[in-house]
């Protein structure tokens, strides 16, 4: 195997198409599918099916372009380190549903390892595309839950993206609202106290399923509901239209502000709040600072 073979591989995906990567890369069309059924023989895999439309990637083909970035990735760094004696930052992404806490936990590490020597991303998006982020080594970490309801369907999502789950700590759900809503003052909310104000959610996109929803009970048929598609937006509404959002119940007022509260929603549901990464590989000395960082919010767990 080869790191032109890589480069080759890497090319086709990103076309979806042999012409179109030939033309790229400056070869005859033979000459590639050549080289590429040379790699699929040497590693026993089909990494593309053709047909006159184009080329699918076979999900083998997923797994093993997504350590062929990564393999890319290194050599360019070590190239630029070592051969080309260039300076460069190191890079750490992590991706993550909406939580305030996963956000500064990033801060903290940040802060910590100084941004002059390393290149960071944060994506706060999506389920899905938290996990196909991390499938595709867009980013080393991904944040989300899981529970009752969830578990099965995500854990089979993120075993066939070849990925696993570690769990960071369990939370029980809160009503997170305006200081100034109604239910403020409330010691415990009981469903049918929510029925009269608006929920909010975190638009899925295309991938709408109900074990995508970032937040508990997405089977529940709300009153009212309000689709949005960032935080900021959520908690404006909350403001103007005493709108509520469902919780871990841990709260940054140093991010978010100190005009919203957690309540204590009465039902005996838990979300197991934990990361995912490539299965079986070693995390970089940021995702463990990361991960210390995350594990600190256990504290405030309410």
């Amino acid at each position: 195997m080869t790191l032109q073979q890589l480069r080759y591989a890497i090319c086709i995906a990103n076309q979806k198409s042999m012409n179109k990567a030939a033309a790229e890369l400056f070869i005859t069309q033979p000459s590639l599918s050549s080289t590429i059924r040379d790699l699929e023989e040497e590693i026993g895999l089909q990494l593309f099916l053709r047909s006159n439309r184009g080329i699918v990637i076979t999900p083998e083909g997923e797994e093993f372009l997504g350590y062929a970035r990564q393999m890319l990735e290194q050599y360019r760094q070590m190239e630029e380190r070592f051969v080309k004696k260039e300076k460069f930052k190191k890079k750490f992404s992590v991706s993550m549903q909406h939580y305030t806490f996963a956000v500064q936990a990033f801060i903290h590490m940040a802060k910590e390892f100084g941004m002059d020597d390393y290149e960071f991303a944060v994506h706060e998006t999506r389920t899905y595309d938290v996990i196909e982020y991390v499938k595709n080594q867009k980013s080393e970490l991904g944040i989300l839950y899981l529970n009752e309801f969830n578990q099965k369907s995500m854990e089979k999502l993120i075993h066939d993206s070849d990925l696993e789950f570690t769990e960071l700590f369990q939370c029980k759900i809160y009503v997170y609202l305006w200081k100034g809503s109604p239910l403020a003052q409330k010691k415990l909310i009981e469903f049918e106290d929510l029925k009269n104000y608006p929920c909010l959610s975190f638009e899925q996109g295309t991938n709408n399923a109900f074990y995508l929803a970032e937040e508990v009970f997405s089977t529940y048929e709300y009153k009212q509901i309000i689709k949005a598609d960032d935080r900021a937006t959520l908690l404006n509404l909350m403001v103007g239209l005493n709108g509520y959002t469902l919780c871990s119940g841990i709260i940054c007022e140093d991010l978010n502000g100190d005009e919203y509260c957690a309540i204590p929603l009465n039902t005996s549901d838990r979300m197991r709040i934990g990361y995912i990464k490539k299965r079986k590989m070693p995390l970089s000395i940021l995702g463990e600072k990361y991960i210390a960082e995350l594990k600190k919010f256990e504290k405030q767990v309410l």
